[in-house]
């Protein structure tokens, strides 16, 4: 979503703020007004609104609701010219209250107060600026106020063109002619200023009525506005802290909050609009084009008012995110019953790259989880998808039917997109195949392919020949067009580079290559600036190529002379950038692609424009790109190569297709395949408002190509580039036949404003609906069905027509191509299998969240397991009791460092000192781990373990240790001695005592320690002997472990690991401070070194 309504109360601030900055202190505002809202008043009263605003008191006032209500004044919800009591007793009747607006009901829960400001009728004017394709336009009319009427046929008009700065005198001259001379200049001056801040602010649309012009002042008394909602990473800042209220008369519900709050969170889209909260039909679909078609085809066949929401998922939701989304609406739809039963449509096109069984999964686990509810609520379920691993997803929908005994009818790309809308509203019998009844061999079309023996008596449609096309003006050739930025019509030898490392678009633009039998991939090079040129390995059938990756256009187009199409996959932050550095190319380059969404219009019409004075075709932004089957594919246009063999795209056929949205692109690939001979080229050309070509440009280049037959259109809801369309078939530019659809025609059913899926899909103006356009391109000659559910039927219809007339001539079907399939999604298929390189069974993060041991990350920390028990998940595989987890911490604590002498501590200093890195100075620590030094745990352990498992006393263990010559381990100290004890002994040995079920190791070990120490006072039980005694004990008594597993965790080193880890924060310690204290090189004294010369 792209233009966004705001607060009157918002956009006047943000006059009052920037107008002085853009003005050059020329004009400014006191800025005095005061928003009330109701939740606010309930906290904090009027009194505190006095107090901050003491003007109030003193001020005559108006006041009235600010909730993007039009003609509040006719609606008697203007007070004016009151008394503050008198506005508080106002807005004290009104707020909270129910309000009918025309034929909209709503509730009044925020209100603007403002100073009234004495004037006469003459001085109120009206004051408009609208973005449009080639700027922005002034509408300035000299009668403003609530009757000024018609302001498109009476306002005057001025164009200030992108890149033009505003100038006053050629305002003046175009727009105030009729205003009093006195007042002129300053008015002037003041629209200049405007404009300055309505670009900088990435404003849309402003309107101003009445804007009051008295000879001391300027004020806009009431104001309507949008912002480009896209642009806010370059103005957020400056916006400050605004709201998008939801229409009036339609309050936003906690459920579409959430989902916002959602939608904001992933790089993917997910949006929920409440239409009818009691309504029948509820939908989920995947595709922002497809959730207009299908509330379009509801509408259509009558149940409009049924319909109780609008929403999509796209762009490859992780499997959690479908799970909250699907929730939200079984939550929603569940909670009330209808007598007649509810629907739920499940739907969507033929997805480009959206793992179909992934998504599925988490509905799937929504619809186990509302079972219950959905059985008593009489629900019955219609499934449709396709797209990857599609045949998965609907296998799983319809066995989780079965499993949860609720109605499902699931439905492959055999069935049109929208044919279970009738299906589900029970006005059609079920003779659609459902999806595990369809042949595999020989699937069956939505319409039969009878051309070619067809002796039906139908009238040719007629399609003039080459010379009298060639003889007839170019569309652009009138006087005055702009010169417009065309894209090329690929070849077999069109070469490209990727912008962004797009490893698996890339792959899949190479074995659409290979499918068609090109001799070189359409890939030459891929350009990324953060990393050094290297090469990347794709496949190339079974073969393998390198692509090599450049960190610049510059370089990369140097290299390789023979690119002329630029595929940038960029983000909405930084495409505007790099677009602009490759179209200083465009000797070379001719054509650009813009993947992403979200890009500013702003900064999209400046793309635009000079694209188009440089000659380059754009295809985008908000484009999944375009495809001409035999010749080449933009990114992953076509979707997966087994949608690529169904839609026969690996051959052109004899119809050329140009649409707005991405995902319905792959839908009409199939329609066409279906209803004819195939696709030549079709082209998404992207779902923002502003596309960087338009419809007319690829219907223009596809008729005067002798080898495309036949046009099909699929437009929507908001913009106007349908009308070059039918000005381009009245005036016969354009002649073959062209089949042409607007969805969004449900749009008239709301009774308030619905912004759909793609940014440009919003009406904002007159002519911008989709049934004005559909009746305009059929006025125009356009073949146009009654709705999108009947666009197949229609398209059928035009190519048996052109077969019948010898138009069309049928060409024999070459062989299916074959594509080796890549092992990791033949594997996802389950086609293959083999043995994993890796095992591992402590941690996975394949899913929506991290998970140790099987814990989910969030319940480490919510259930307080602590270091000592990520240790115990990542280690042991168990949950540890708290006293154990607490136990493995002190071990960390007591390990963590023994000053800067010990030969770890020594290293790491020494190499600190050296300028290494901190992971080289840890690691110089880390070695120096061993038998003398820390390694001595997991040898005392073992030790102790065999003494006291072995039955023996402690004496007789010292004495056999003595006889065998060994030095026993975690047994003596060069300075502790039982009269001097070490402290951590001591509170080790403490701790395990009290907490321990058992401590027969740690008892045989002080055993030991009473025969050693009369030996020598100074043979304590150490540090290392002592944990090493109390952590076999732990392991041992603490439940988790049986008595072999614990000495297998001792034998494998675990001990040692505690000291490396605890000791790792020790060493690091010592790095830092080295660091800290800017220590020079070390170079070890020489009279530290005992030099020994001569003979040995």
């Amino acid at each position: 979503m792209s233009a966004k309504a705001i607060r009157e109360y918002h956009g006047k601030m943000l006059l009052s703020k920037w107008l002085p900055e853009f003005s050059a202190g020329k004009h400014t505002s006191d800025g005095k007004m005061v928003q009330v809202k109701n939740d606010a008043l309930a906290i904090q009263g009027w009194e505190n609104i006095e107090k901050n605003n003491p003007w109030l008191l003193e001020s005559v006032l108006v006041a009235k609701p600010d909730q993007l209500i039009k003609r509040r004044g006719k609606s008697g919800l203007i007070l004016v010219k009151k008394s503050w009591p008198e506005v508080k007793e106002w807005i004290c009747s009104k707020i909270g209250k129910e309000q009918k607006v025309e034929v909209v009901t709503g509730i009044l829960d925020t209100f603007i107060i403002e100073p009234f400001v004495p004037h006469t009728p003459e001085e109120e004017y009206y004051v408009c600026i609208t973005s449009n394709r080639e700027g922005e336009e002034f509408l300035f009319h000299v009668d403003g106020g609530v009757d000024v009427g018609d302001v498109d046929s009476k306002a005057l008009k001025l164009l200030i063109e992108i890149g033009e700065e505003p100038d006053k005198k050629k305002i003046e001259d175009a727009l105030l002619q009729n205003v009093p001379a006195a007042k002129r200049s300053n008015l002037a001056s003041f629209l200049a200023s405007l404009m300055k801040l309505y670009r900088d602010l990435n404003f849309v649309y402003m309107e101003i009525n009445p804007l009051v012009v008295t000879n001391d002042a300027i004020i806009p008394l009431d104001m309507a506005a949008k912002i480009d909602e896209t642009a806010e990473f370059l103005c957020g800042k400056k916006w400050g802290t605004i709201d998008f209220p939801a229409p009036f008369g339609r309050p936003e519900f906690p459920e579409e909050a959430y989902i916002k709050k959602l939608d904001a969170s992933t790089g993917a889209s997910l949006k929920l609009t409440i239409l009818n909260h009691h309504g029948r039909v509820w939908t989920m679909v995947a595709g922002g084009g497809a959730s207009v078609v299908y509330a379009d085809t509801i509408s259509d066949y009558g149940f409009g008012k049924e319909l109780a929401n609008y929403g999509e998922y796209s762009g490859a939701p992780s499997e959690n995110q479908t799970y909250q989304y699907a929730r939200t609406i079984l939550s929603l739809m569940t909670r009330e019953k209808d007598k007649k039963g509810k629907i739920l449509i499940i739907g969507g096109g033929i997805a480009n790259f959206t793992d179909v069984a992934a998504t599925f999964t988490g509905i799937i686990r929504a619809l186990k989880e509302f079972a219950g509810k959905l059985r008593e609520g009489n629900i019955s379920i219609w499934v449709r998808r396709a797209g990857p691993n599609y045949e998965e997803g609907l296998r799983k929908m319809r066995e989780v039917g079965a499993e949860i005994k609720v109605p499902t009818h699931v439905f492959g790309p055999e069935t049109h997109i929208t044919a279970v809308v009738p299906l589900s509203l029970g006005l059609e019998r079920e003779t659609e195949p459902e999806f595990n009844d369809i042949s595999p061999i020989s699937p069956k079309n939505i319409v039969k392919k009878e051309y070619i023996n067809e002796k039906e008596p139908t009238p040719p449609i007629p399609v003039e020949s080459p010379s009298v096309l060639l003889a007839r003006a170019s569309f652009f050739d009138q006087p005055g067009s702009k010169a417009r930025g065309m894209v090329e019509n690929f070849s077999p030898s069109t070469k490209a580079i990727v912008y962004g490392l797009q490893d698996r678009a890339v792959q899949g633009m190479l074995d659409f290559d290979y499918m068609c039998n090109r001799a070189e991939p359409s890939v030459a090079a891929m350009v990324f600036p953060f990393r050094g040129n290297h090469y990347v390995k794709f496949y190339w059938g079974q073969s393998e190529k390198l692509v090599p990756v450049y960190t610049s256009i510059e370089e990369a187009l140097k290299r390789h002379r023979d690119v002329t199409v630029m595929v940038n996959f960029s983000s909405f932050r930084s495409v505007h950038e790099t677009t602009m550095a490759a179209l200083k190319f465009s000797a070379q380059i001719k054509t650009i692609a813009i993947i992403a969404e979200g890009v500013p219009e702003s900064q999209t019409r400046e793309i635009i424009k000079e694209a188009d004075s440089r000659g380059v075709g754009l295809i985008g932004p908000a484009t999944v790109g375009g495809i001409k089957p035999g010749c080449m594919r933009i990114g992953n246009t076509g979707g997966m190569l087994d949608n690529i063999v169904m839609c026969k795209l690996y051959r052109p056929g004899s119809v050329a297709y140009v649409s707005k949205s991405g995902g319905m692109s792959n839908e009409l690939n199939n329609i066409i395949c279906r209803a004819t001979d195939g696709v030549y080229e079709g082209v998404a050309i992207g779902g923002d408002r502003y596309p960087g070509t338009r419809f007319v440009d690829h219907l223009l280049r596809y008729n005067d190509n002798p080898e495309v037959k036949m046009l099909v259109l699929l437009g929507e809801v908001g913009g106007t580039d349908e009308y070059e369309v039918c000005e381009a078939l009245k005036n016969g530019r354009l002649t073959k036949p062209l089949v042409a659809w607007c969805i969004g025609t449900c749009a008239s059913i709301f009774p308030f404003e619905v912004q759909f899926g793609h940014a440009g899909a919003c009406a904002r103006g007159q002519g911008e609906s989709a049934a004005d356009k559909n009746a305009a391109l059929s006025n125009s000659g356009a073949v146009v069905p009654k709705s999108f559910d009947e666009l197949p039927k229609k398209i059928s219809e035009v190519y048996k027509k052109m077969v019948a007339s010898g138009d069309i001539v049928p060409r024999e079907e070459p062989p299916e191509p074959k594509v080796p399939m890549d092992y990791t999604w033949a594997r996802r298929l389950g086609l293959v299998r083999k043995p994993a390189n890796f095992i591992s069974s402590i941690t996975d993060d394949r899913g929506g969240e991290l998970c140790y041991a099987g814990v989910p990350i969030s319940e480490v920390f919510t259930s307080n397991m602590g270091l000592g028990g990520v240790v115990g998940l990542l280690w042991f595989r168990r949950r540890l009791p708290e006293y154990a987890t607490a136990f493995i911490e002190m071990i960390l604590m007591v390990t963590a460092d023994h000053g800067p002498a010990v030969s770890g501590a020594h290293n790491t200093i020494v190499a600190a000192r050296a300028d290494k890195d901190l992971v080289s100075a840890l690691c110089s620590g880390l070695l120096t781990i061993g038998p003398r030094f820390g390694g001595a745990l997991d040898k005392a352990a073992e030790m102790f373990m065999q003494g006291s498992d072995s039955g023996k006393s402690p004496a007789d263990f010292v004495k056999e240790m003595r006889q065998m010559n060994k030095l026993i381990m975690g047994i003596g100290h060069r300075i502790k001695s039982k009269s001097n004890p070490d402290k951590r002994v001591t509170i080790i040995r403490d701790y395990a005592r009290e907490h321990f079920k058992s401590h027969k190791v740690l008892d045989f070990a002080l055993g030991v320690e009473e025969i050693t120490t009369k030996k020598k006072e100074t043979l304590i039980l150490n540090v290392d002997g002592c944990i090493a005694a109390c952590f076999v004990d732990m392991l041992r008594s603490c439940g988790a472990f049986e008595k072999e597993e614990a000495d297998e965790l001792i034998a494998n080193g675990c001990l040692n690991g505690l000291f490396v880890l605890g000791r790792s924060v020790g060493f690091i310690g010592h790095f830092l401070d080295q660091k800290r204290l800017k220590q020079p090189l070390y170079r070890h004294p020489w009279d530290d070194i005992s030099y020994i010369t001569g003979d040995m």
